[in-house]
């Protein structure tokens, strides 16, 4: 049987200070009037039932999360008892399907993305299941670059798969972690290169003998705990076997080792909304080419994002900022320089003084 398997975990630093620890960007209202897990929830609903959609998270988000979509039942949200990188979280879901369906086959996403198209999406869904549950191989969705991204990751297209598939999928020849403008641009002349979108399909059991084979500490960790799940004990075994598990992400231990994984080259416009600088391709742009959010004014103030929660931003003689405004936290950012807002965000982490506006 077919699960989605949502990953909800994240803190979505780089959109701070609207996403914070305790309420990170996937809680958000970013586009359009419902959360980021919300329109995750409802696009693949359309697909799979509300009673095979599963939400991994860590303990601190769950009542959120309980909050923001009621429709999912209790037992599908699964909770890490700490945070150890995407391996672990995906890992921990398969084996719970495992258990209750040996059959199991994984659409994994993560739960703050933008899709329109969302038709496309589905087809390729279809696909992705077809070619994971007949080939018994690992499926991601990449897309087609569209500019020069820094802050994706990228997929490098090998062989074409033979068979009448409308999506085009390739072997994958190499996974490139964000690169620099001119290597982006790179990518993009060349043609063979595919954006990362994070979104996965395969089958659980497939996946766990890919464990087994590139990480073989995190499989042993993990086999532990499927014999305990739906014990009294699965608790405290779980906490007891994550505590050895070293954080990985399930790009870097698995995904660029093995040689089972395929790419669609997907057609849906998609985007992963994980900086301001994303974001101002959803907000209004002004004659002056600022994207704004709420109360502004502005003079001789050029190609800035300002947005504001509930004061006026008024900006004179500036341009190429990223002005945000909310209860506590006022962010003033050159726009070139938003993905170093996570390296702030980790002086502020030392700091007793400024924890609370973390």
């Amino acid at each position: 049987m077919n699960y989605a398997v949502i990953m909800c975990g994240g803190s979505g630093s780089r959109f701070w200070p609207k996403s914070r620890k305790n309420f990170p960007k996937q809680f958000l209202k970013t586009v359009g009037d419902r959360t980021m897990i919300q329109s995750t929830v409802d696009r693949i609903n359309k697909y799979i039932p509300l009673d095979n959609i599963y939400m991994v998270t860590n303990k601190c988000y769950a009542e959120t999360i309980k909050t923001q979509v009621p429709e999912i039942s209790e037992h599908n949200i699964i909770i890490e008892p700490m945070i150890k990188e995407t391996a672990a979280c995906i890992g921990y879901s398969a084996i719970k399907l495992l258990k209750k369906d040996p059959e199991a086959v994984m659409i994994v996403l993560p739960s703050d993305h933008y899709i329109q198209d969302e038709e496309e999406l589905l087809l390729t869904l279809e696909q992705g299941l077809k070619i994971a549950t007949t080939d018994n191989c690992l499926v991601t969705m990449g897309i087609k670059p569209a500019r020069p991204e820094t802050a994706y990751g990228y997929i490098e297209t090998g062989k074409r798969l033979e068979g009448c598939w409308e999506i085009p999928t390739y072997k994958v020849k190499r996974f490139t972690e964000k690169p620099n403008k001119e290597k982006a641009q790179e990518f993009i002349d060349k043609g063979t290169y595919l954006w990362n979108s994070g979104m996965f399909i395969w089958k659980a059991s497939v996946l766990l003998k890919q464990y087994k084979m590139f990480l073989p500490e995190m499989y042993e960790c993990l086999n532990n705990m499927i014999e305990a799940i739906g014990t009294e004990h699965e608790e405290k075994v779980v906490e007891q076997e994550y505590m050895k598990i070293d954080g990985i992400s399930i790009d870097y231990g698995i995904l660029e080792k093995t040689w089972d994984v395929f790419v669609m080259e997907s057609n849906f416009k998609w985007d992963d909304i994980g900086s301001w600088t994303a974001l101002e391709r959803y907000l209004h742009i002004d004659e002056n080419g600022n994207s704004t959010k709420g109360a502004y004014s502005t003079l001789d103030t050029h190609n800035c994002i300002l947005c504001s929660d509930k004061r006026l931003i008024a900006a004179v003689g500036v341009e190429d900022l990223i002005v945000v405004e909310t209860d506590d936290v006022i962010l003033v950012c050159k726009k070139e320089r938003d993905q170093d807002i996570k390296i702030l965000l980790k002086s502020l982490e030392g700091s007793e003084e400024s924890k609370s506006y973390i």
